[in-house]
């Protein structure tokens, strides 16, 4: 799984060398397709094991008192905190794979626990008068981290970058107001 990431970050999924994975970590060809029939594959493992990673940060920080916009600001700091330890490319690929229509099938068909502790979150400030009452608080969550995810993904070199999330953040709660 580390030589397969390394040689993702190093050329992409796409133009990643499996022989140069396989060499990597010390193991014959078909190893690599006997645990990952695909590359895919790989990118599967590692979105489940991050997800996992950032759900459990998140939790951690939401047993905190914290306002919503507190509790947005750090999904969003976990996300951009994968995005920094996966560069990139890697990044781009992950997210890329996660939206994908050809997609291998999840082996544990779990929910998303990122989206779920998000909605959560509105859920909670809508019973608190926080959030408009006719908001569902599960497609704002989707909403948000889709629009929050594209925002990465597409400016990832712009020097206004950090202000554009910024905005996001205040529209975002703008929107949710009641």
């Amino acid at each position: 799984m580390g030589a397969a990431i390394a040689e993702f970050k190093r050329a992409g999924m796409a133009e990643a060398d499996v022989g140069a994975i396989v060499t990597a970590a010390g193991v014959a060809h078909g190893t690599f397709f006997f645990h990952f029939p695909t590359k895919e594959h790989v990118l599967l493992e590692l979105e489940q094991r991050e997800e996992q990673r950032i759900a459990k940060q998140y939790t951690q920080f939401l047993k905190k008192p914290h306002s919503l916009e507190e509790g947005l600001r750090e999904a969003m700091r976990l996300v951009v905190g994968l995005e920094r330890r996966l560069g990139g490319v890697l990044f781009k690929d992950f997210l890329a794979l996660h939206f994908s229509q050809t997609r291998p099938p999840a082996q544990d068909s779990q929910e998303h626990p990122v989206i779920s502790g998000v909605a959560r979150e509105i859920e909670l400030a809508q019973q608190q008068g926080e959030v408009a009452a006719d908001v569902n608080p599960w497609n704002s969550a989707v909403f948000f981290l889709l629009g929050f995810y594209a925002l990465l993904i597409t400016t990832n070199d712009w020097p206004t970058r950090d202000a554009l999330l910024e905005d996001y953040v205040v529209r975002t709660m703008r929107s949710l107001s009641p």
